[in-house]
């Protein structure tokens, strides 16, 4: 076998192995597109919301009940 004739006859991904990466790379942009949409709705607390809510539930715990069962 002479080195022209392995030149020619090289394998090449061709057109089915393009469409694969590229329906890869589509699945994978629609997938970080989703992910980003459902992070923005994710409603972080701050510091100051957890302080005033533990100094609310200090507040209740010392209140008696009302209802005249303790």
């Amino acid at each position: 076998m002479n080195p022209s004739s392995a030149i020619t006859s090289a394998v090449s991904p061709g057109i089915l192995g393009f469409l694969v990466i590229a329906a890869i790379g589509l699945a994978l942009f629609l997938l970080l597109k989703s992910m980003n949409r459902h992070i923005a709705k994710i409603e972080v607390p701050f510091e100051a919301d957890f302080k005033k809510a533990d100094q609310k539930k200090r507040v209740d715990f010392k209140k008696p009940k009302e209802n005249g069962t303790s």
